[in-house]
């Protein structure tokens, strides 16, 4: 089998690289293979709104938003293949394997990674007690209330306020439940602002900032959670320690990209994203293979998968057509204080043809700071914000007339008002 791009998964980040590349050249043959019976990837089962506003300038579902990409796979002649699980990459080939073909490969021009990420299970959290029915990561129960129409209990603890964990704390309110606490390990919440609002607040849901979960008791099904405030260590606090009866408990600990493939295939990765490190086309360490979505660094708004996937396949397609460009010239992003990691890590300048955006996180929560980037230590941008929380994915731009072959270094800080 033979394709020009080969996009590894069919979610919103794949999708929108497919038709990234086609957008590129019409011409070219590209090749979707997804493991689930249908594409969509996790949008299909976020049936709440607020997806779009940035991407088509108007709230729809996540079923509603992936439909707009999947129809368009029809206007590009867009190939996939459904229930096909990849088992390895290299430089110029696919391996995989599914019920009709057996194990094949796909010799190919150019790879995308578009995998997406994974929720933490319980067995990373370290959480003492028994193993009983009614323990569930959030997106799970996700699943099992918005398709399969079951509900996992009627009286809900949650750890973790990322942002499917506090959808779920609205979700299962409507549907009948009790939600009687979230729990956040760190002193802030994981999750938008708006979800915190809209999901928590509106609701009369507390929000239990510095607890933990530390044990879980029942024998067949969760009976009761008992919780506990936390220092800045992280440790439980002696005395601190309160029951909660519930008969669910909801895990919302972050999110894993699904990177296995890319370790394998000797892909570098960033150990502050668990993502591959990629330059200003996405391309990874590895030439011709790019890496978008949730796989790179984990998003807040499918928006801006779209987008940089969009990107990412785009520099696919003009990597097929051109080849491989020498990494000359590659200037360093820095992430200094107050800021974990850059997307992207480096940048070509004869490469570049519109304005670069970086985006990142910070490492903790900051009030009244600023943003500030400099170009060989010359302040270019200094912009301030009233709170900068881990939370919220910032983006800075750097315009393309200031970045000229004579540059060296790029740092991006955040530092105190």
């Amino acid at each position: 089998m033979r394709a020009d791009v080969v996009v590894i998964g069919g979610g919103p980040a794949g999708l929108a690289a497919a038709i990234g590349a086609a957008k590129e050249d019409k011409e070219l043959n590209i090749l979707i293979l997804e493991r689930d019976h249908e594409l969509g990837g996790i949008l299909n089962q976020c049936i709440h709104n607020g997806f779009g506003l940035h991407t088509f300038n108007e709230e729809l579902t996540g079923p509603e938003y992936a439909a707009r990409f999947e129809n368009q796979l029809k206007d590009y002649n867009i190939d996939y293949l459904l229930d096909t699980m990849v088992l390895d990459i290299a430089q110029n080939k696919v391996t995989a394997v599914n019920s009709a073909n057996g194990v094949f490969s796909v010799e190919c021009g150019a790879i995308v990674l578009c995998m997406g990420c994974r929720e933490r299970p319980r067995g990373a959290l370290n959480i003492p007690g028994l193993r009983p029915a009614g323990v569930f990561t959030a997106g799970t129960a996700q699943r099992l209330v918005n398709i399969e129409g079951y509900m996992p209990g009627k009286e809900v603890v949650i750890l973790g306020s990322g942002d499917i964990g506090l959808i779920m704390a609205r979700r299962m309110t409507l549907e009948g439940a009790k939600v009687k606490a979230v729990c956040e390990l760190m002193p802030y919440s994981g999750g938008l602002k708006r979800n915190i609002v809209q999901c928590l607040d509106d609701f009369d849901i507390p929000l239990l900032l510095s607890h933990t979960v530390i044990d879980i008791k029942g024998n067949e099904r969760v009976t009761s959670v008992v919780i506990a405030e936390v220092d800045e260590h992280s440790k439980p606090k002696k005395g601190t320690e309160q029951e909660i009866s519930c008969d669910t408990l909801l895990l919302s600990c972050g999110l894993l990209p699904e990177n296995e493939l890319s370790r394998a295939a000797d892909v570098k990765i960033n150990p502050a994203t668990n993502g591959p490190v990629v330059n200003e086309s996405f391309e990874t360490s590895i030439p011709g293979v790019f890496a978008c979505g949730n796989v790179l660094h984990v998003h807040d708004l499918v928006d801006y998968v779209s987008e940089e996937s969009a990107r990412a396949g785009k520099s696919a397609a003009r990597y097929v057509k051109s080849g491989q460009k020498p990494d000359v010239n590659a200037i360093q992003i820095k992430a200094e204080k107050g800021v974990r990691y850059t997307v992207p890590s480096t940048v070509r300048i004869n490469e570049l043809e519109d304005d670069l955006i970086i985006r990142f996180r910070s490492t903790g929560v900051f009030k009244d700071s600023y943003i500030e980037v400099t170009i060989d230590g010359q302040q270019k941008i200094r912009r301030r914000k009233q709170i900068i929380t881990p939370g919220e994915m910032e983006q800075v731009i750097l315009k393309r007339e200031d970045l000229n072959q004579d540059v060296n270094e790029i740092t991006v800080a955040i530092t105190e008002g």
